[in-house]
């Protein structure tokens, strides 16, 4: 998921007077939400908000309910991925892996690159090894969640699927009455809703913008001039329209190609920026360990440093908020679980690959800066610019690089859009009904938004966004909470027949009915 700082926006006249009468309106309803849905635990002298300690407890308690399957399913994880026990006329409406790539555009992005950095600034290197632990037991959450997204979900006559929590929380609440299930789960997809148009939409509009007017030369180059983000903002949705008018299909297709893409340059890079220092490869590591059990000088001490590497984690992978399981839904298979396996993989790339290579890079090669953001913070002047920081950091070895990491986040913008455009349409399906009219009916209303971000900025609606998205995970988390037995019963039954070979045949079998088996 994508952190919220300050975006850009093209302030000229009476657009400036448009967004503050807007978040003046807005302003008392964001600080109340966010006040409620953030609500601070203080441990000593560190506080931070409830949800995360919601979100990591459902990743201590999942992981040890079902047998730590994070760590003995990934090879399963990897076999599934492939296709081995895929068929092609399976039910759904893309393979594993777009499905997975799919899920990962909504994830990784500036958070992954910003987010790391400002993490650091805050916690020191030592909160990559708390960020590291909250990413692996985000793999059991999301294991859990995205299996009951499959169970529960609805093929449609047309092959379309909706599934994800509008599916599975109907079951999980059902005894508690009809009518608390159903205001619990339209909770759920309010929430998905605004995000999805606000900070999944019209941020990530404006940070698209924002980036491609600094590589062009900011206020003095090609897209500086006044009216430049409307017609940014015109292309821009001309070019999500063409991807999201085609459905799901159209977005795995589009998303199984730009996700693999931008994380093999982003973690090239890093890879060459540690390799180039591999020297100071086993000082890092040293600082990255000490610093999470004896961070020396950080503030909150041990109890603080590890708060800040598990907040980092909850807010990027978005295990346990519901959403992932929305898209690993329209998976093609016959067995829920097996989305399950694949849906592992993402706080593994997420957060343990990507954001760990972030932080190594960032230690080795940006120290100078990294300490100057630190002895920022203790000033306590706020957390430096993330996006910064990684500059720094990449352009000790690769000095054009901020201009390619810029293009990068642009281009991470873009993916978690259309991801995002997905999303809402699912909630907004749920809260209208479905139909040819009201599909065509949201997209114009989120391509309208989408163009609206690039010139306006709605910092206050942006904030009542964020929190709207973290109350899914009170939500969804409780609704898994309660078919956790079912979640068992299925792995349970999955790997039974993997270890006595039945999957690969069956697997085998239904493709030479259609030749299409993938090995």
């Amino acid at each position: 998921m994508q952190a919220i700082p300050m975006a850009v926006t093209d302030d000229v006249g009476w657009l400036a007077s448009v967004e503050e009468a807007i978040d003046a309106v807005f302003r008392p309803a964001a600080e109340i939400f966010s006040t409620v849905v953030f609500f601070p635990i203080t441990i000593g002298d560190v506080s931070f908000p409830a949800v995360v300690a919601w979100l990591i407890a459902a990743g201590v308690i999942i992981s040890i309910y079902l047998g730590l399957i994070q760590f003995r399913g990934l090879k399963v994880s990897y076999e599934v991925v492939r296709g081995r026990y895929s068929a092609h006329h399976d039910p759904g409406e893309v393979p594993h892996f777009q499905a997975l790539t799919s899920a990962l555009s909504g994830t990784v992005g500036l958070g992954n690159i910003a987010g790391v950095g400002a993490a650091m600034a805050l916690g020191g290197p030592g909160a990559t090894f708390w960020m590291i632990l909250a990413g692996l037991l985000g793999m059991a959450t999301k294991f859990a969640e995205c299996t009951l997204g499959v169970k529960y979900r609805e093929v449609h006559e047309d092959g379309t699927v909706t599934g994800g929590p509008f599916k599975y929380l109907p079951i999980a609440f059902k005894k508690f009455g009809k009518w608390p299930g159903k205001v619990l789960t339209g909770i759920f997809a309010v929430s998905i809703l605004i995000f999805g148009v606000a900070g999944g939409n019209m941020f990530q509009a404006n940070q698209t913008f924002a980036q491609m007017r600094n590589v062009t030369g900011g206020d003095e180059g090609l897209l500086g001039s006044a009216g430049a983000a409307l017609v940014f903002g015109l292309i821009l949705a001309t070019l999500v329209a063409a991807v999201i008018l085609g459905g799901m299909k159209s977005i795995g297709a589009t998303t199984s190609r730009l996700v693999p893409a931008m994380a093999a340059v982003y973690v090239i890079a890093c890879l060459f920026v540690i390799f180039v220092n591999i020297g100071q490869v086993p000082a890092a590591f040293n600082a990255i360990i000490t610093g999470a059990f004896n961070p020396a000088g950080m503030a909150g001490g041990l109890v603080g440093v590890m708060i800040v590497g598990f907040q980092r984690a909850a807010f990027s992978n978005e295990a346990g908020l519901g959403s992932a399981a929305i898209a690993h839904s329209t998976v093609k298979t016959r067995r829920p679980v097996s989305e399950g396996f694949v849906a592992m993989f993402e706080p593994l790339v997420d957060t343990v690959v990507i954001c760990t290579m972030t932080a190594l890079a960032i230690v080795i090669a940006g120290a100078p800066s990294l300490q100057s953001g630190i002895d920022q913070v203790q000033a306590g002047e706020g957390a430096p610019d993330g996006v910064i920081l990684t500059s720094d950091a990449f352009a000790t070895v690769l000095p054009w690089f901020p201009v390619v990491l810029a293009v990068a986040v642009a281009l991470f913008a873009f993916s978690t859009l259309i991801t995002w455009s997905y999303y809402g349409l699912k909630a907004w399906e749920y809260l209208f009904g479905r139909s040819k009219a009201s599909e065509i009916s949201y997209k114009c209303v989120f391509l309208f938004f989408t163009v609206v971000g690039t010139v306006l900025t709605f910092t206050q609606v942006l904030n009542f966004a964020d929190a709207a998205l973290f109350i899914c995970a009170f939500v969804n988390l409780l609704g898994v909470y309660m078919l956790l037995p079912v979640i068992k019963r299925e792995m349970k039954a999955y790997l039974a027949e993997r270890k006595c070979g039945d999957l690969h045949k069956l697997g085998a079998a239904e493709a030479d009915e259609v030749g299409t088996h993938r090995a």
